[in-house]
């Protein structure tokens, strides 16, 4: 239970390849499709990209939940996934693929520690 919080966020890491991989690989003209048609419905780019960023984190519970059997740390993975892929791009952070995972890595297992220890 001690290096659970290690677990989480490597679980998260691979996640997110995966759902690059499967995303860009397998399914790109039905994620480009799927992208236009809700680029359509919504008012502007940000929006699009925060449903973008919604559905990534749906995946990411999904994935999570069933892996560590647990919903909880399901939705807590997929929150803060989020928050970090937000803040990321609000503050416009210029990084290479390395240092974005490294981020991403560093805020998650942080917080993971961080809960688990209350």
């Amino acid at each position: 239970m001690e290096i659970l919080w290690f677990y989480i966020a490597l679980a998260l890491a691979i996640s997110d390849e995966v759902h690059s991989k499967i995303m860009w690989s397998i399914f790109a003209d039905f994620y480009i499709l799927l992208a236009g048609i809700i680029k359509r419905n919504v008012a502007s780019n940000i929006r699009l990209w925060v449903i973008h960023e919604g559905l990534e984190s749906i995946f990411h519970f999904i994935v999570i939940s069933i892996l560590f059997l647990s919903i909880e740390i399901g939705i807590l993975a997929a929150m803060i996934h989020m928050i970090v892929d937000l803040y990321h791009e609000l503050a416009g952070l210029n990084m290479t693929h390395l240092q974005h995972r490294a981020l991403h890595f560093t805020i998650e297992s942080i917080f993971f520690i961080m809960i688990f220890a209350i």
